[in-house]
């Protein structure tokens, strides 16, 4: 079941040429939908609808993509085909979708960002499976590790976790293109960066220095973007809470974590199906998180001018 949830479909979308993609999440009917953002460069789409202060309750899709702020051309396609299969509010003149979007940063110079083609490709093959891990979709172009310079970035990816407790499912899959580096479960690197250990690292590092990485370039050219999933039934308000709360899985799974370089976002989708406190979707939304951020390197595998981190093959969750 994608992310635990037996109605929840998720499709993918990738250009293994441009090395970039979409991941899609389609939730049933009357699913409420919340957003938090946390990092200091963020690229979303309807975050503030769906966030706290948000009237919209209810959410039809969530897009991961990639191609920064060009890529959320993807939700165009999203929205279409949401309105063709009757997924929105019913107006009086037609069908409106509310899709929520994030993005990261993974362009190149060939500039050929997702569009809505791309979005509509990705809901084309979703599905209830569960969804592929690595470097595909939104994981496709990203990477981890660029607090000592992008030139000694390992690959990201996309991961998923699902966990369960109390009658309550909660899942996420999440994109990994973190400035930062991924930690494993004991707090030691799982992937990173590949410069010398002695090379300066953000942000413990001088102004000149920051000034010789062309630091204006590498800002906002990082985040870790996800949607969590569950089965729990939950107000606006505490839905709100919980995606905030899902953060912790990035403080947990990421050193540092929603840097002033970081776009970190997180979409929550409560579906309704069981009653459940607010605290336990938070605390089962942290663990799925965390666990989806580990996956997320672990399943990556190299791209052209990003390798994989040996150090993944040397950490696993019970060494």
């Amino acid at each position: 079941m994608a992310l635990g949830s037996p109605d929840v479909l998720v499709g993918c979308w990738t250009d293994e040429v441009h090395d970039t993609g979409v991941t899609v999440v389609l939730p049933p009917a009357g699913t409420v939908g919340a957003c938090s953002v946390r990092g200091a460069a963020p690229g979303t789409r309807e975050a503030a609808a769906v966030g706290p202060t948000g009237r919209i309750g209810e959410c039809h899709a969530i897009v991961l993509t990639g191609g920064s702020a060009f890529g959320l051309a993807s939700a165009d396609g999203v929205v279409a085909w949401c309105r063709e299969h009757g997924r929105g509010y019913d107006v009086v003149t037609t069908c409106v979708p509310i899709v929520g979007a994030a993005v990261v940063f993974d362009l190149r110079e060939d500039l050929a960002p997702p569009d809505a083609a791309a979005g509509r490709a990705a809901c084309e093959v979703a599905t209830v499976a569960d969804p592929a891990q690595g470097s595909v979709g939104v994981g496709r172009g990203c990477s981890v590790g660029k607090l000592a310079g992008r030139a000694h970035a390992t690959k990201g990816g996309q991961g998923w976790a699902v966990v369960e407790a109390g009658g309550v499912v909660v899942g996420a899959i999440v994109a990994v293109n973190a400035f930062g580096e991924v930690l494993d479960e004991h707090g030691r690197v799982l992937a990173g960066s590949l410069a010398p250990p002695m090379a300066p690292r953000y942000p413990m590092v001088s102004l000149t220095q920051l000034a010789a990485w062309s630091a204006e370039a590498e800002a906002r050219m990082n985040t870790t973007i996800g949607c969590v999933v569950t089965t729990a039934r939950l107000t606006k308000p505490d839905a709100c809470r919980a995606a905030d709360l899902a953060h912790n899985g990035i403080v947990r799974a990421i050193e540092p974590p929603h840097t002033d370089a970081d776009g970190d976002a997180i979409f929550l989708l409560a579906t309704g199906k069981v009653e459940a406190s607010v605290d336990l979707v938070a605390q089962l939304a942290t663990q799925a998180v965390s666990s989806a951020i580990r996956n997320a390197v672990r399943e990556a595998h190299a791209t052209p001018g990003r390798p994989r981190d040996p150090r993944t093959d040397c950490r696993h969750t019970d060494d």
